[in-house]
């Protein structure tokens, strides 16, 4: 069992009869009241996303899991194959499991969450970048760069990003996983 205090971004937890992943959190401490710890929990069975709030000291079932270093091979569908890196055993997982499969290229390395009690897979945590080429965007105008103006650029996975006008096809960029957002032009 753990409490409120251990609340961490990427902590699994059981909830409601369902294993849910913690993707943020605010600890919350008011002028007049108890503290309390507002939390954003993804279902990793079913995707769902959901707002909860804990009071202070409450206590929570965490799940006890196991970090594996897979490499992503392709995609058929909705289905998603992936190869271990240790032994080359090779599994899949459906979609919902990834939280954005549209930036992963295969080759990709990611970390997979196990539940160490039955084996079986949580959730994919993405590098924290990736770095993609771009494979279509429009030319941008000279002169329109007096305000931070971005416009939208598709990269080598079909992924679509907002990026800045200076940006052209077949320049290489590096993307934030988490945001989906476009960082920095990536440095051969």
């Amino acid at each position: 069992m753990a409490s409120t205090s251990d609340i961490r971004k990427g902590l699994c937890i059981r909830y409601n009869h369902d294993i849910y992943k913690i993707i943020e959190f605010l600890h919350v401490k008011p002028g007049k009241g108890p503290a309390f710890v507002r939390t954003k929990l993804k279902s990793v069975t079913t995707g769902k996303v959901l707002d909860n709030t804990f009071s202070a000291g409450h206590k929570i079932e965490d799940v006890r899991v196991e970090t594996r270093s897979y490499q992503f091979l392709y995609a058929e569908g909705d289905t998603f194959h992936f190869m271990n890196t240790d032994d080359y055993n090779q599994i899949m997982l459906q979609k919902e499991a990834l939280d954005t499969p549209d930036l992963l290229k295969e080759g990709e390395v990611v970390t997979i969450l196990f539940n160490t009690e039955d084996s079986m897979p949580l959730s994919v945590d993405m590098p924290a970048h990736v770095t993609l080429e771009v494979t279509h965007t429009e030319p941008g105008v000279k002169g329109n760069t007096a305000t931070n103006a971005t416009k939208p650029a598709t990269v080598e996975t079909g992924a679509t990003i907002n990026v800045p006008l200076f940006i052209n096809e077949g320049d290489r960029i590096k993307i934030d996983t988490e945001k989906s957002s476009y960082m920095e032009r990536a440095k051969e």
